[in-house]
């Protein structure tokens, strides 16, 4: 077991009791959980809560203590300051069985010849010169900014891959933090969580409504709209609506398929 899962296992169970389903922790308490076990002080204690929030799996002892169904989160509720959580799910991934909904690919030649592949800086693109945001959500959408790193009251740091803002026919105002996945990666209640905060602390007039997307093919991907529920202070990650995109030539579109298209619709 890696020294971050002995250091987080420590903290865990020095704080749990059975029925618990928010186990508060600070940084402070990661510097204690070195120094009895024996290791030397890790320079940023703050990489090792995020780990587990982002990249990876709690310790046995720490997911066989969850009641059944529910599994727990590492949560920032502000700076040096984290929580342990329950979460009924906290991850989600696309499903496998989701119509292809076909569009002209409008990604610039040039583009796909210098940035091929389906790391989440390609989807971003494909995903931006495309104008899937607008497609999927049906509102006209404009991206504000990319690779956001900053701080939020309650939670401390966060990084958002990409915001846009929206407007519908009735002139309301949308935010739109976006997450991107490399395939076979589960979306996170975590990111969804943080990504809310943020709309609420910068953007409190207009309507948040989080986005993960992630390529399911060369050309094809998964969009999901995700919003976060509470019940008994145990989170819940649900999905508010998924569509599957495939982006093909124009020849791969004939006026026969759309006109059944048209006709289904």
């Amino acid at each position: 077991m890696s020294k971050y899962s002995n250091i987080i296992k420590e903290i865990f169970l020095a704080k749990f009791k059975k029925g618990k389903k928010r186990i508060p922790f600070k940084r402070e308490d990661l510097a204690t959980a070195c120094e009895k076990l024996g290791y030397p002080l890790i320079k940023n204690l703050g990489d090792i809560p995020y780990s587990f929030r982002f990249r990876k799996e709690l310790p046995k002892e720490i997911i066989d203590t969850a009641p059944k169904n529910s599994e727990w989160i590492i949560v920032g509720i502000g700076t040096a300051n984290y929580e342990f959580r329950l979460a009924a799910p906290s991850k989600i991934a696309p499903a496998p069985n989701r119509q292809k909904i076909k569009i002209p690919d409008s990604t610039p030649e040039i583009l796909k010849m210098y940035a091929p592949g389906t790391d989440e800086q390609a989807l971003l693109t494909r995903i931006r010169y495309n104008r899937l945001i607008d497609i999927f959500l049906g509102i006209t959408c404009y991206s504000i900014q990319n690779h956001l790193r900053t701080t939020v009251k309650g939670i401390g740091q966060i990084e958002v891959d990409e915001i846009y803002v929206g407007v519908n026919k009735r002139g309301v105002h949308f935010i739109i933090p976006c997450q991107a996945k490399s395939p076979g990666d589960r979306f996170g209640i975590v990111q969804v969580l943080q990504d809310i905060a943020l709309c609420k602390e910068r953007y409190p007039f207009a309507i948040c409504r989080p986005i993960a997307i992630q390529f399911t093919g060369d050309n094809e991907m998964a969009m999901l709209e995700l919003a976060v529920s509470e019940k008994q202070e145990v989170l819940t990650l649900n999905v508010v609506d998924e569509k599957h995109y495939s982006l093909v030539p124009r020849d791969h579109l004939p006026f026969d398929e759309l006109r059944r298209i048209a006709t289904n619709e």
